[in-house]
């Protein structure tokens, strides 16, 4: 096995291998700053806490009704991990599959917005890691007018991730490449246009996808970002990879010809979507949206770039 299977496997077999079931809630609802704090715990020992593992497949302490954030899209996830639905004139488009136990759960999720199976278009995968892609070989017979895409570097990251797991306690398989994207791609649906960033660093095959959204009257450019974390990491040239594709972002975003403003996460409690939710539900006529906030994305995209440049310090041997 090389090191970017090794490492891939590693992180997603830590998860897939744990209970299925916690004895107790580990916590109460999905608090964004809690599960950041045990994910820094993994990150920084390599060993997954076995009860943080557990409650990453409780489907009970997983389970988030679907919500829209926008007119036109629905979070379909679940707490650790997202799933969005677009909606256009012409079909939706999912972003992300969830994986295993949760597949069942997207699907009820989905249909709970109203939306037909048949009319989802496209699925859009950010990246070859199971949480996000695991659940595309139960949805593909299920989608018979969907095109899956993801870059040619995530078909093959996602190939060798569901091989690795072969045999192993949580096995999982993948299906064959169809749509191949490539940077800068634009794809059409119904008056909206998903256009594919590549954005390598998280993996090698990562990417991240524009498209607008709706509130009332006004449109908003949004993306969300295929992958935020340092977990997957080779060396020092792909940390210097994702720097590079931090930059870039940061640019593209405040950008005042083509601004981004909606950031709409792989995992929320990255950027604190759940409680945004809240804040959501509760908002007034005439108050401003609050997922329509480019400072807090470009503070995030800030925190990312220093945190990468340290880790880029520490693999040189600094």
């Amino acid at each position: 096995m090389n090191r970017r299977i090794g490492l891939i496997a590693g992180a997603a077999l830590a998860v897939m291998a744990a209970p299925a079931q916690a004895q107790e809630p580990l916590f109460d609802g999905c608090p964004s700053d809690q599960i950041r704090a045990r994910f820094a715990e993994f990150g920084e020992t390599g060993r997954m806490p076995a009860d943080l593992g557990a409650w990453l497949n409780d489907p009970e302490a997983q389970q988030v009704t679907p919500w829209a954030a926008f007119d036109n899209v629905d979070y379909v996830g679940v707490c650790w991990v997202s799933a969005w639905l677009v909606h256009t004139d012409e079909g939706s488009v999912l972003i992300d599959t969830l994986y295993g136990p949760f597949t069942d759960t997207l699907i009820d999720n989905v249909a709970q917005t109203g939306t037909d199976l048949a009319d989802i278009r496209y699925v859009l995968m950010t990246h070859g890691h199971f949480d996000h892609v695991g659940g595309a070989a139960a949805l593909k017979p299920l989608l018979p007018n969907a095109i899956f895409v993801m870059t040619q570097e995530g078909w093959a990251e996602a190939a060798e991730d569901a091989a690795a797991s072969v045999g192993g306690p949580r096995e999982w398989a993948m299906i064959a490449p169809e749509l191949q994207a490539t940077d800068g791609q634009r794809i059409e649906l119904g008056g909206n246009t998903f256009t594919v960033l590549e954005t390598p660093g998280h993996t090698w095959g990562t990417a991240s996808y524009l498209f607008d959204v709706t509130d009332g009257e006004d449109a908003h450019r949004a993306i969300t970002i295929g992958g935020l974390g340092l977990n997957a990491i080779e060396g020092p040239e792909q940390v210097q990879t994702y720097l590079d594709s931090v930059d870039r972002l940061r640019a593209m975003i405040t950008d005042p010809q083509h601004s981004v403003e909606v950031h709409l996460p792989g995992h929320g409690f990255s950027a604190n979507l759940p409680e945004d939710r809240e804040r959501l539900k509760a908002r007034e006529p005439g108050e401003p949206h609050v997922l329509v906030n480019q400072d807090g994305l470009v503070s995030q995209i800030d925190f990312l770039r220093d945190r990468a440049a340290a880790r880029l310090a520490v693999e040189q041997g600094q």
